[in-house]
């Protein structure tokens, strides 16, 4: 079986079918007719990127969905609760961003529940898309895997600000999952890539929502 990473996405902003069919029981967009697109965030909160994140979806009137690091969140809760007040989703990111395939599937599982200790609710989504079957069956049991219809590829320091505006512009379609990076490494791209998107798909007649997904 094979199992999406970054690596395996090289030259794709928009996910392939194929890549999809992988993991089938995970979320990799909504279904809807509606213009609506949902924003997500990985790798936060940071001191430095989140709360300018915050503040520009505030401008557009936009809801988006903050996948954390737990050790994040234990670093900044003032901002983790400031994602909370706005009106965002969380989901759960791993405590320590580690990477499925480089972990056993206890290490991972002991991982992702010590996040699942400071960020709530039952979405999550692995570092890097890196995650083993044995992982990937054992997590289904108690939580809904969230993937992605758009890379914006804000992380890449190879790609300018524009293209990772361009990536999400030109492959954005009704119900797409779309990740940005709230890290510092990413700050020039997704600050810019942000605005810019929002900018294009409101005039397109976008809005933008939160993952909801149910706890049960």
């Amino acid at each position: 079986m094979l199992f999406l990473s970054y690596n395996a996405m090289t030259y794709f902003a928009r996910t392939p079918r194929l890549l999809k069919r992988t993991m089938k029981s995970a979320l990799w967009q909504v279904p809807t007719k509606d213009k609506v697109v949902y924003l997500t965030f990985d790798d936060g909160p940071t001191s430095k990127v989140t709360p300018q994140v915050l503040d520009i979806l505030d401008d557009y009137n936009a809801k988006s969905t903050f996948f954390c690091i737990g050790r994040n969140v234990v670093k900044h809760p003032g901002i983790f609760a400031d994602i909370l007040q706005r009106g965002h989703e969380v989901g759960n990111h791993t405590f320590s961003h580690i990477s499925g395939w480089e972990t056993n599937v206890e290490n991972y599982e002991a991982d992702v529940l010590k996040c699942a200790g400071h960020v709530p609710g039952k979405m999550f989504r692995p570092p890097y898309g890196r995650i083993g079957p044995g992982q990937y069956q054992l997590l289904l049991k108690n939580f809904h895997i969230v993937m992605w219809s758009v890379l914006s590829w804000d992380f890449d320091p190879w790609i300018t600000p524009q293209k990772c505006a361009d990536n999400i512009i030109q492959n954005t379609f009704p119900g797409a999952i779309v990740v940005f990076h709230d890290s510092s490494k990413a700050a020039k791209n997704c600050l810019f890539s942000l605005s810019a998107s929002l900018d294009a798909l409101s005039e397109a007649g976008y809005c933008f929502e939160a993952l909801k997904i149910a706890d049960s």
